[in-house]
């Protein structure tokens, strides 16, 4: 499987996403061989609230980067099937002319209940498209409100839509979206309010300032006519090109990799915890109990663990 997904064959590069999605152990040695072909790729995240036109701005600039000859990788986080538990597909209606490209990729992920707009295998799913030699991944959140700030600690550059009339401006002002967006994107510019929009983002840009010394493009498009797509490749390169060698970009790369070491280390002792003999009846009582209030639950994770521990695992 890791020779398919590095000659970059579509099936094998699904079968193995499923893998990861579904937290197979046979996944993990797999991913230990594609990492040491990974750092190539061109992350993108795309980030907003619903209706703000992310899917079809994806969907465009996915096509002006395959018009460059680049091979494109889309992944969407759909929201969560309550029936299903899968990811409600309205991201594919969207994007039906991409998925008849042999140059592109698009895969649909649930979020599974995980915060942040992002399903928790999603840094994974971008590995895998790095080794199988996509040169751009686009990854568009949820778009579920204002905790979307995930994107930021696993795309290379983060774009933030705002639409005018639905008071965004407000909104991100509010979520600190301000701080991940490395281009500020005002869509659905031939709406009425859209010069609000701009003075409004342009006040705020005006009283602020960015660590890494970056001032956040701010760039209008119409989506649905294609228009302002260049412009918005344009800025994401300008951004690339200001952070090349960066040393503030070489912090934040350390400091990403050491919360995706956190959670690869939390999320191996929850399994290794649940795997041992009678701890899932375990769990069951001392939750029975907590709700009972006959244990608090710091009291119950504490016995958890330490029995856990006795256990040898």
């Amino acid at each position: 499987m890791v020779a398919d997904v590095l000659a970059g064959d579509f099936r094998a590069i699904a079968r193995l996403i499923t893998l990861v999605e579904n937290g197979a152990p046979e996944a993990v040695p797999l991913m230990r061989e594609l990492f040491s072909h990974t750092g190539r790729c061109v992350s993108i995240g795309v980030t907003g609230s619903p209706g703000a036109g992310k899917s079809t701005l994806v969907d465009k600039l996915a096509a002006h980067y395959r018009d460059c000859g680049r091979k494109v990788g889309i992944i969407a986080v759909d929201p969560t099937s309550p029936f299903t538990g899968g990811a409600i597909l309205g991201d594919r209606i969207r994007m039906q002319s991409r998925s008849l490209d042999a140059g592109t990729f698009i895969r649909s992920m649930a979020t599974r209940g995980h915060l942040g707009g992002l399903s928790r295998a999603t840094a994974d799913v971008l590995l895998i498209l790095d080794a199988a030699g996509f040169d751009i991944v686009l990854i568009e959140t949820v778009g579920v409100g204002q905790d979307e700030v995930e994107i930021a600690r696993t795309a290379e550059v983060t774009l933030v839509l705002l639409v005018p009339g639905m008071g965004d401006d407000v909104q991100t002002m509010k979520a600190g979206i301000m701080e991940i967006g490395d281009v500020l994107v005002i869509n659905k510019a031939d709406h009425p309010g859209v010069e609000r929009v701009e003075a409004e983002l342009r006040s705020l840009l005006a009283i602020s300032s960015r660590p890494d010394g970056w001032r956040p493009a701010i760039v209008k498009t119409v989506a649905t006519e294609g228009k302002g797509i260049e412009e918005c490749a344009q800025a994401i390169d300008a951004w690339r090109d200001s952070q090349r060698d960066s040393r503030f970009q070489r912090e934040r790369s350390l400091q990403i990799h050491k919360e995706r070491l956190l959670e690869l280390i939390s999320s191996e002792i929850q399994r290794s915890l649940m795997s041992a003999p009678g701890m899932t009846a375990r769990l069951e009582s001392y939750a029975r109990r907590v709700a009972e209030r006959s244990i608090d639950p710091y009291s119950a994770a504490e016995e958890l663990l330490a029995a856990w521990v006795e256990s040898g695992r």
